[in-house]
């Protein structure tokens, strides 16, 4: 294969795995890193031809760029990197997150892309150009939820993150872009409710979010497309947020049904 090559930080499971998925389907060359080896044999098992993997913590800088020197070399160059690598808490109150849970969060949802986007852009601008990927979350818009507020408040300095190293790259060969799935079913999405919280919340996650394999083909097509410098890709925009409550009493939709 000798598509485009993009790495994909956690992208052992979810959002993603499904995109390693997509771009693989699209002719592209994959690295994806998890934070166990098992998780990364179980990912290229499933992946196939064209896809490499490391086991890696974000969190760690040398890892990160263990990670990156292992694409490259099996790959030449590396024309997109994602930094999708993330973890959330239960849904407590701040007060009640115990100590470790919050550095652990922090490490992994901001430290982990700023180190993922310091090595990404060293390395492409040695290279002589590519994109830098930063994924998008609850918060990033500022919208506050309580029980959630420390997973949100990594996601907006995220946002931060990516519109200011945008700004300082932007005279040289490299871009930085915001990435949005919006609401997808996964995991992180759905973990943390009791059952009674969890049947409210479906309710707005039937009409708001998407599956896996209904986000992700989007997504990669945008990203292999590129955009501007400082650009955003998001897939749950305003208009259509607007549309889907509109017509939720006719659509019915069921995500937690059969696929």
């Amino acid at each position: 294969m000798t598509g485009p090559a993009v790495v994909v930080t956690g992208g052992t499971r979810g959002i993603g795995l499904g995109l390693a998925r997509e771009f693989l389907a699209r002719g592209a060359r994959v690295a994806v890193c998890g934070r166990t080896r098992e998780s990364v044999d179980k990912a290229l098992a499933e992946l196939g031809d064209g896809a490499v993997g490391a086991v890696c913590d974000v969190a760690d800088r040398d890892q990160v760029q263990a990670l990156w020197d292992a694409a490259a070399e099996a790959f030449g160059r590396i024309d997109h990197w994602i930094n999708n690598a993330g973890v959330s808490t239960p849904r407590r109150p701040l007060t009640e997150l115990p100590a470790g849970q919050l550095e652990t969060l922090v490490a992994a949802n901001l430290l982990g892309v700023m180190h993922g986007s310091a090595v990404a852009v060293r390395g492409m601008t040695a290279q002589g150009g590519g994109t830098v990927w930063n994924m998008a979350g609850l918060g990033s818009d500022g919208r506050t939820v309580p029980g959630l507020i420390a997973y949100g408040a990594t996601k907006r300095g995220t946002g931060y993150l990516t519109s200011g190293l945008a700004e300082e790259v932007r005279d040289g060969p490299v871009k930085v872009a915001h990435l949005s799935p919006g609401m997808v079913v996964t995991d992180l999405l759905t973990s943390g409710y009791s059952p009674d919280e969890l049947e409210k919340a479906k309710k707005v996650f039937n009409i708001l979010a998407d599956r896996v394999e209904t986000v992700t083909p989007w997504l990669a097509d945008r990203v292999l497309a590129g955009t501007k410098n400082g650009g955003t890709v998001a897939w749950l925009t305003t208009p259509k947020i607007v549309g889907r409550f509109l017509l939720a009493p006719l659509r019915k939709r069921d995500l937690f049904g059969a696929s």
